[in-house]
């Protein structure tokens, strides 16, 4: 039975209770009613929204709940639901809000798994150009400056040679890129040279100090979790260096029972973590895509450390 008409039938039955007592009790109301009439009139009347109250409120209940769940839902933190009750309409308009959570839930997970391949697509693209095209073209010019070197007098050499270490720098940072763009040596040699890839660039072109731990026998990963993996250590480094401004970070991939657990952690500016931009929103996506438990902890002037945990191989989904 519908909400709508229940509130109506209880109404209806407490209006007929109290016409039934009115006309067959002992209670009368005299034309010019006196002081103890009123009092018994107010005295039904206060029964009657009593039993109203009571009635309802157990039927209703369920919709409060639901209204304040409503209000702190987030998409980003799936997972909360409201606790249905046995039965009653109330029942029924919780389990279709879950529902309707899940449908959310799961369309928002394949939305997101479509948008992450897209990118990580379009990373691919924009380094094999820029390897292919760019690169090629700054070779090029590198050769030939070179050559115009060779033939040139001894007062205009160091000119060109100035030149063709700008050239050359210019093809180092593209290359830098495209490796960033797309880490081919993740692919090849898997995560461990990936990170450790990753950290060795870092502490090149950073003024920050790293230290990288990384267990030995760590459990096989599926490609898509390497992946996850190495973005998340990517964009872990790289907040450290551009927005915490660290002195110190480690790195550190080690296992802990079934799960491989990727640690960051920096002495930087820190931030507050519940006010996270894109690249934090990102990393938490990517994690949850394969199944992975992502915590940032972090507060202003305390450093930040974002941990995340995989399944291995045999506990991936």
């Amino acid at each position: 039975m519908r909400l709508y008409w229940q509130v109506v039938l209880i109404n209806g039955a407490v209006l007929c209770l109290a016409t039934t007592a009115l006309v067959f009790g002992p209670v009368s109301v005299s034309r010019s009613p006196v002081a103890s009439e009123a009092v018994v009139l107010a005295g039904g009347l206060a029964v009657m929204l009593l039993t109203n109250a009571l009635l309802l409120r157990r039927t209703l209940a369920p919709v409060d709940r639901l209204v304040g769940e409503m209000a702190r839902v987030d998409l980003l933190r799936p997972g909360s639901r409201v606790h249905a009750p046995a039965g009653g309409p109330g029942r029924h308009l919780v389990l279709g809000f879950n529902a309707m959570l899940d449908r959310l839930e799961e369309e928002r997970t394949t939305s997101n798994a479509k948008a992450l391949a897209a990118q990580e697509s379009e990373r691919h693209r924009i380094a094999q150009e820029l390897h292919d095209e760019v690169g090629q073209h700054l070779t090029v010019v590198l050769l030939g400056l070179k050559q115009l070197e060779q033939g040139l007098p001894e007062e205009q050499r160091t000119e060109v040679a100035l030149l063709r270490e700008s050239a050359r720098d210019g093809l180092d940072d593209v290359r830098r890129v495209a490796r960033r763009l797309r880490p081919g040596v993740l692919e090849d040699l898997g995560l461990t040279s990936a990170l450790a890839a990753l950290t060795n660039d870092f502490g090149t072109h950073n003024t920050a100090s790293v230290r990288r731990v990384i267990s030995p026998g760590l459990p096989a990963l599926p490609p898509d979790v390497e992946l996850v993996v190495y973005r998340v250590a990517q964009e872990a480094l790289t907040n450290a260096a551009r927005h915490a401004r660290a002195s110190r970070v480690e790195l550190s991939l080690v296992r802990v029972g079934d799960r491989v657990v990727l640690e960051v952690t920096d002495d930087g500016r820190g931030f507050d973590a519940a006010q996270g931009g894109e690249g934090l929103r990102g990393m938490s996506e990517r994690s949850r895509l394969v199944g992975g438990d992502l915590r940032i902890t972090s507060s202003p002037g305390q450093g930040s450390t974002v941990r995340l945990a995989v399944p291995g191989a045999e506990a991936a989904p």
